[in-house]
């Protein structure tokens, strides 16, 4: 077995080599078709042959916003559980941790052990994953204070892991970042001492540049590009500016206005073959951006951190609709004091969040034409305020009111505190090392033995458990329910080791003769 794996497979579907782990994977699902109004279904398999490289990269990321609020955190969270720091707090000691990391701190059941007992694994010992102490950071700001500052300024962080973490950070120093003032708010312009000047594609020449630099001078083998700055307004799509990857291309070599800064990073990132994952809810991903991806087989992700508001709404509306209870109203109301709250009270900025924060419930209604009529949607409200006081100590409160049996009415009201970036910085690390790994994972048919093995579609949909607006290939169904998200992730983990998914069923112990053979 690979260095860090712990999980081994014994089958005939599956075979460790020295450089892959190799499976035989029969992959069904059910087509349906309407004929004289009965629902017709029909099983359909297909074997897939999936090989997962073995050996971890080296592995660079490179922040859009490393001195923010979340940039900083995530920085200091790195080295904090590289360096097994423990600081005092007023409710007494506490250790670096990754809690709220799905692959550092949940577990996958594996199966059943030889007591009928359930055996659970971390969710990192399922396949060879880059470890995070081995993460190397980089990035680039409008701002040019020292990460150690930067966590200061960001006042996320007890001040006595500050104090041992400051030596560290100190020299840390963002990259001039792009910074073009009609994306965000005005009040933004007070921070951005550390820009980058000349044309646009003088800017992404240089952050090409940026990347090379950073994966040569680190001897890294890959470089993933996430974005966790402050949220854009949205671009306008137009026709011979970003329509086409050709247009795009030009339209920023003409110096054209509409392309934003986020975009220009993704074409710099794609350019380079770095994966690039867009953490806000900015239309960054235009379609002449994502057929560049496509074009040169790059993985792109996003949009928007689903961190906590958001998440929760999406178990809670996916359990009232299958339930059977119909959601008919549901209002949030956010405040929060941090820099991305100062950004957000800007109309603009606050239209790209609520598109990305509106959206989460629309495949669960369209799941249920029972509850909902065709078009019929509950009444969807989202309102952020801009409270300095607060930090990043967010506050969400939402009622949703849903009908229920014979004319009655359920409420349920929720107030949520949450500290913003210790939310979000997890979620980055999830997005960068779960990308990292579906580049090393690969797919062919077994009956076509010569023929080449594809990857991933670049639009990489498996991320979407961790983002508010998942981004998705053309044609592809959106999946905002949470537990949808999460069986993905794990699932296609299983199936890379020749696993089948798991059902749930329980059948060992739910019929009255032995189903399984003990494994002694």
């Amino acid at each position: 077995m690979a260095s860090g794996e712990a999980v081994c497979v014994k089958a005939k579907n599956v075979d460790y080599t020295e450089e892959y782990i190799e499976a035989d994977y029969e992959y069904q699902t059910t087509k349906v078709k309407m004929e004289r109004g009965v629902h017709v279904a029909t099983p359909v398999s297909k074997t897939l042959h999936i090989r997962t490289k073995r050996k971890v990269p080296k592995l660079g990321m490179m922040l859009v916003g490393w001195g923010g609020n979340n940039g900083s955190t995530i920085t200091a969270a790195l080295l904090a559980n590289k360096l097994n720091l423990t600081w005092q707090t007023k409710d007494g000691k506490q250790t670096a941790n990754w809690y709220g990391s799905i692959t550092q701190a949940s577990t996958v059941r594996l199966g059943v052990g030889d007591g009928g007992e359930d055996v659970y694994v971390p969710m990192s010992d399922m396949l060879p994953m880059v470890n995070p102490n081995d993460v190397v950071v980089d990035g680039w700001d409008i701002s040019s204070l020292n990460l150690a500052d930067a966590m200061a300024r960001a006042c996320v962080l007890n001040w006595n892991l500050q104090q041992q973490l400051y030596p560290h950070m100190k020299n840390m120093k963002p990259r001039p970042a792009i910074f073009f003032g009609d994306f965000v708010a005005d009040n933004q312009a007070g921070r951005a001492d550390n820009v980058l000047t000349g044309t646009k594609w003088d800017q992404v020449e240089q952050i090409r540049k940026d990347i090379r630099e950073f994966k040569k001078m680190k001897k890294l083998d890959k470089v993933i590009v996430l974005w966790t700055a402050n949220t854009e307004r949205f671009c306008d799509v137009l026709p011979g500016i970003n329509d086409t990857s050709e247009n795009l291309i030009s339209a920023i070599q003409s110096n054209a206005s509409e392309i934003s800064p986020s975009t220009l990073y993704a074409v710099a990132s794609i350019l380079e073959g770095s994966p690039y994952l867009n953490g806000s809810p900015q239309n960054t991903f235009v379609p002449g951006c994502i057929q560049l991806a496509e074009q040169h087989n790059v993985l792109i992700g996003g949009d928007d951190f689903k961190s906590g508001q958001t998440k929760l709404k999406s178990v809670l509306v996916d359990f009232l609709v299958t339930a059977g209870i119909k959601p008919v109203s549901i209002v949030s109301y956010n405040h929060l004091g941090n820099n991305d709250g100062c950004n957000l009270s800007a109309p603009q900025q606050f239209r790209s969040k609520e598109i990305s924060k509106s959206s989460v419930v629309d495949d669960m209604v369209e799941s249920n034409r029972i509850l909902y009529k065709p078009e019929e949607k509950p009444d969807h409200c989202v309102v952020i305020k801009y409270v300095p006081y607060v930090g990043d100590s967010k506050r969400a409160m939402d009622e949703y009111i849903s009908e229920i049996m014979m004319g009655g009415h359920n409420t349920i009201v929720i107030h949520n505190t949450c500290e913003d970036s210790l939310l979000a910085s997890p979620i980055i690390l999830d997005l960068v090392l779960l990308t990292e790994l579906c580049t090393r994972i690969e797919f062919r048919s077994p009956d076509e033995l010569h023929s080449e093995y594809s990857n991933f579609h670049p639009v990489l949909s498996v991320l979407s458990y961790l983002c508010k607006a998942p981004l998705v290939p053309p044609g592809t169904p959106v999946v905002n329910a949470l537990a949808k998200q999460r069986a993905c992730i794990e699932n296609i983990m299983r199936a890379c080791i020749g696993l089948p998914p798991e059902n749930n069923m329980l059948l060992e112990h739910k019929l009255q003769f032995p189903l399984l053979e003990s494994t002694s």
